[in-house]
């Protein structure tokens, strides 16, 4: 087993995700508690993961120098590694920073570098400081354009550092320097299958005789979440639509087809577009507009189950990167609300049932597909509980509202026609608060910038934004400046993640 450290990077958890990926056990730790786990789990490696802090601020998370010295093989990743190079005599600086894809060269193939495919290739590196002299004994192994020490090994201890995420899955040969140090660790593969039955099986001794009360969107995630628990509680199942209007044009059809056709529940659908505007007036700031939204819909699914005797849990589509953005661990950095994660009012009734919420995109729709859904259910475009409220750069109206949904509807009209649609994980239209001037009919006329924003993933936790032929993107900004009322630009995102997140807000 290997003992990931958890600094609070914001892919802490994907490390264990992709060690579970090559059939190898990995536990996580706070850094407070990692002598006492090492002592009692005696793991065969530890990874000191990446983290918010700098190793030089007041409170930042450290570990035992003891732990060094233990003769088991680390890895330190980004803070991991800067910490390591601090407690072992060490520089680190506040100077070159490295956020999205950077080009690594290998000066010297060994340890984690071992035998890889190329001496060149991507990584995702999200940094401010660096490491700027080497403790003694270690030697670089892999250098970037501006940072010399992208990659240290200290052989003879098997000490190993590298100021970029190989969990990343933008991150090219990740899981070879991952398989790397598992060999280092004399590690050995066991083969790992999500299994949809033991999740059922779950659910139904937690759940009982209980109800549950299910919060579906048509979107993936509460998709494979109810029909989970649909399978695991049968008719104790209440899934439950809010119409808040913030949703894409197609919504409702949808969750009536999954609810009616895949899944027999008796859907409860509740209009509440007028409650979501009102709530929302005047409001311009993302974390308050998220959490209110959050709050909303908690109070109707209460209201419903006030409704139903004997419901006692909320079903949701909570995943794992959700969770880590919403301060999901110790010594994470908060990014965002989400509104089933930190959104969620303290007082609520209901307990939380979640079977997605350790699972990445990518494992959700796997469990999907074994459990039994259709492939156009699992392999949708995600869309986030708040809608289109977080496509609305500040207050959300009535109008900027059909502003977005009309330009929203023009880009999945044109990527469908250039049957690209189905091959990018996410494409929408961002409503962006700003203003330029235009002429239109040889009138001057100042109005809002639309952006289309466009990525490629498959966890949510690393993007890369979409090459989206120029002719493509020319009709959608044709259209939308044409189509849209008091539209003056379009412009489109090619922001990377990390620096950015999925959305604006």
């Amino acid at each position: 087993m290997i003992l990931i450290v958890d600094f609070g990077s914001q892919t802490a958890h994907l490390i264990g995700r992709r060690f579970r990926q090559i059939g190898i056990a990995a536990e996580y730790v706070n850094p407070e508690d990692a002598s006492e786990a090492i002592k009692n789990l005696k793991p065969t490696g530890i990874v000191l993961s990446g983290g918010p802090s700098s190793v030089y601020a007041e409170g930042a998370p450290v570990i035992s120098k003891d732990v060094l010295n233990l003769a088991i093989p680390i890895l330190g990743i980004c803070y991991g590694w800067q910490l390591m190079a601090k407690l072992l005599g060490g520089s680190v600086e506040n100077t070159t920073k490295e956020y999205g894809t950077e080009v690594i060269t290998v000066t010297k193939g060994v340890g984690v570098l071992h035998n890889l495919p190329k001496k060149r290739f991507s990584v995702i590196a999200s940094h401010g400081d660096s490491v700027t002299s080497l403790p003694k004994g270690f030697e670089a192994t892999a250098t970037t354009r501006s940072v010399a020490y992208t990659s240290v090994a200290n052989v003879d201890k098997k000490l190993y550092g590298v100021q970029f995420h190989p969990e990343a899955n933008h991150t090219e040969y990740g899981l070879d320097i991952l398989q790397n140090f598992a060999a280092i660790c004399n590690e050995t593969s066991k083969p790992f299958k999500l299994d949809p039955k033991k999740i059922t099986n779950e659910i139904k001794k937690k759940v009982g005789n209980k109800k549950v009360i299910c919060a579906v969107s048509g979107g993936v995630d509460s998709s494979v979440a109810a029909f989970l628990i649909g399978k695991a509680v049968g008719e104790n199942l209440i899934p439950v639509y809010v119409d808040s209007g913030l949703m894409r044009a197609e919504t409702d059809t949808r969750v009536k087809y999954i609810f009616t056709k895949l899944i027999k529940a008796n859907l409860i659908i509740v209009d509440a577009k007028k409650r979501f505007l009102d709530k929302l007036k005047g409001v311009t700031d993302p974390e308050e507009k998220r959490k209110i939204i959050g709050k909303l819909y908690v109070d109707i699914f209460q209201k419903e189950a006030e409704k139903h005797q004997d419901a006692a849990f909320l079903g949701q589509g909570t995943i794992y990167s959700d969770v880590i953005e919403s301060k999901g661990s110790k010594h994470a950095s908060h990014i965002k609300s989400h509104h089933n994660v930190g959104g969620l009012p303290k007082d609520m009734r209901l307990e939380l049932l979640e079977p997605n919420r350790i699972y990445y995109k990518d494992e959700v729709r796997e469990l999907g597909r074994l459990a039994g859904l259709p492939e156009e259910i699992v392999m949708q475009q995600p869309w986030p509980g708040p809608g289109h409220a977080v496509n609305i750069m500040g207050e959300v109206t009535e109008k900027r509202l059909s502003q977005v949904i009309a330009a929203d509807q023009i880009v999945i009209e044109e990527m469908q026609k250039a049957q690209l649609y189905e091959r990018v994980f996410e494409c929408f239209a961002i409503m962006t608060g700003a203003y330029s001037t235009a002429v239109k009919g040889d009138e001057r006329v100042y109005a809002e910038v639309v952006a289309i924003r466009s990525y490629d993933s498959i966890d949510i936790m690393t993007a890369e934004w979409t090459r989206i032929p120029h002719e493509v993107l020319s009709r959608m900004s044709s259209r939308i400046v044409n189509e849209v009322p008091d539209v003056s630009r379009v412009v489109y995102d090619i922001t990377t993640k990390p620096p950015a997140t999925m959305r604006w807000e």
